[in-house]
């Protein structure tokens, strides 16, 4: 265990050397989100309604979970690389822990990720965005932000070891805006076709959404299902069962790249 912990420290530090060489990646991972929240805010708020009347209140918890899905494709476009380089087979080939290899990409990209997170509040805070249930319960908001992104990166990463090219990686960035709109980032589930409403109730961005909702303090849609009722709950659920399928998938491929 402590040599894999002392793997995985390298190896995030590794990950976080090239980031600070390349800080175009680091201003794209946080200006992106920006972008999104000023055009939501500013180009599309006059036309949107939310409880309360306000929407960049509303708006805002659900603009931070979708930025927890955009880091996917971020962490997949690492692997990938890393993969079609032969970096990754150089580590293979190295006395290190398999796991240590992943772990360090997990971190160094939460590290990102939280960086981002951070940016993304103050900016929402300057465009009129405000928490109101309390110290704590922003906390406790920040953490199941941030335990969907360390969920959604495993998935990013397994991904990352089984695609063939950048045709996959297309595939996903594709992929990603539907999967977020379909959603209760933006618009309340019940207001879509039922099977569209169903499928959105129990997508993992919705749980994650409602719940930033409520411990921020900021209004929300009601639903009337059994998931939107215990939305903080499902929020931890659903990163614990998405880690518990795809980490070991991703260890699992990595280990079994040269057969």
């Amino acid at each position: 265990m402590r040599w894999a912990l002392a793997d995985t420290a390298t190896l995030a530090g590794r990950q976080l050397a090239h980031l600070r060489a390349r800080p175009g990646e680091v201003a794209g991972a946080v200006g992106f989100p920006i972008l999104l929240l000023l055009m939501f805010v500013y180009l599309l708020g006059g036309m949107m309604d939310a409880p309360g009347g306000d929407y960049r209140q509303a708006l805002s918890p659900g603009l931070f979970t979708m930025t927890m899905l955009f880091g996917l494709s971020a962490t997949m476009i690492g692997v990938l690389t890393d993969a079609q380089r032969g970096i990754t087979d150089r580590f293979r080939s190295l006395p290190m822990s398999a796991g240590a290899v992943l772990a360090g990409r997990a971190v160094a990209d939460m590290v990102v990720s939280a960086l981002a997170l951070a940016v993304l509040l103050g900016a929402a805070l300057l465009v009129g965005w405000r928490p109101t249930g309390g110290p704590w319960s922003a906390a406790a908001a920040v953490g199941l932000l941030l335990l969907l992104r360390f969920s959604l990166l495993w998935v990013g990463i397994w991904l990352g070891l089984v695609a063939r090219g950048p045709g996959a990686l297309t595939a996903v960035q594709t992929f990603e805006f539907p999967f977020a709109f379909l959603s209760g980032v933006f618009v309340a589930p019940v207001t879509m076709p039922a099977v569209l409403g169903a499928v959105a109730e129990w997508n993992p961005l919705s749980s994650t959404a409602a719940a930033a909702r409520e411990l921020f303090g900021n209004p929300g849609w009601e639903g009337g299902g059994w998931v939107a009722q215990h939305a903080i709950a499902m929020a931890v659920l659903w990163p614990v069962v998405i880690v518990g399928v795809f980490a070991p998938l991703a260890v699992r491929r990595y280990r079994r790249m040269s057969r």
